[in-house]
């Protein structure tokens, strides 16, 4: 099987902090996702999670990308902030259709973050995973699950979401569970340590390892890698670091 596609970005493309160190001085806000576009080959879109959007913004951010660029999208919390994730098919159905389709070939997988205190409860889980749809006008969906408590480092957890086929989302932190574990056709990773007196956020023997691990995800499926949180003023140059080494 030949190898999958290496995506690499951040979460989201409107950070004051980045003006003077990754978007020129002088750039317009209304074409930032432009230019970060052209530097990245993939966003994490982490305004879902909060609001809804119409259709005309999803297509628009459509048009305003490059062919071959990807967004993932991060699922709204009232599908995940909730004690029974299988009681959210109507909220999952008011976010899946809110206008994703206008992303088109745009359209990579899809987060859903739970919440830290969710615990692993296998019936739950299995439920909330029989809700999440496989396709939408027509185009497959992948679907991420970011699980953030230790109890789901757990091989029944593991089955269920290969049997379901969502990827676990692999956390670089002290804080979550870090798992990596193939049970989909594509690997989502968030890495989360960049630090702030590092111009690249890692040092360049840590993205050295990162790359190494891009590129073994991507024996397996489509890789998508993103720097998120720890000293996000870096996150664009981590990511531009690494693509330049894949």
């Amino acid at each position: 099987m030949a190898p999958g596609k290496i995506f690499v970005g951040v979460g989201g493309w409107t950070f004051e902090p980045w003006r003077g160190v990754f978007y020129p001085d002088k750039l317009t806000h209304k074409c930032e996702l432009e230019f970060a576009s052209r530097k990245l080959t993939s966003i994490e879109v982490n305004g879902t999670y909060y609001s809804t959007f119409k259709p005309a913004t999803f297509a628009k951010w459509r048009e305003e990308t490059p062919e071959g660029f990807v967004f993932s999208v991060k699922a709204s919390r009232y599908c995940t902030n909730r004690r029974q994730l299988a009681s959210a098919g109507d909220s999952i159905d008011h976010f899946i259709s809110q206008g994703l389709h206008e992303l088109g070939d745009r359209l990579g997988p899809i987060n859903w973050q739970l919440m830290e205190t969710k615990h692993f409860d296998l019936e739950d889980i299995e439920g909330f995973l029989k809700l999440l749809p496989q396709e939408l006008h027509g185009r497959p969906l992948r679907h991420a699950l970011e699980v953030r408590h230790l109890s789901f480092e757990d091989e029944r957890f593991y089955d269920l979401a290969r049997r379901y086929k969502a990827a676990i989302v692999f956390a670089d932190s002290d804080k979550f569970p870090k798992i990596d574990r193939a049970t989909a056709g594509f690997t989502y990773a968030r890495l989360m340590r960049t630090k702030n007196d590092v111009a690249t956020g890692y040092e360049a023997e840590e993205i050295d390892g990162w790359t190494k691990q891009a590129q073994a995800w991507a024996e397996r499926g489509d890789a998508f890698v993103y720097f998120i949180a720890g000293a996000k003023i870096r996150n664009p140059a981590a990511a531009q670091a690494l693509i330049e080494r894949i």
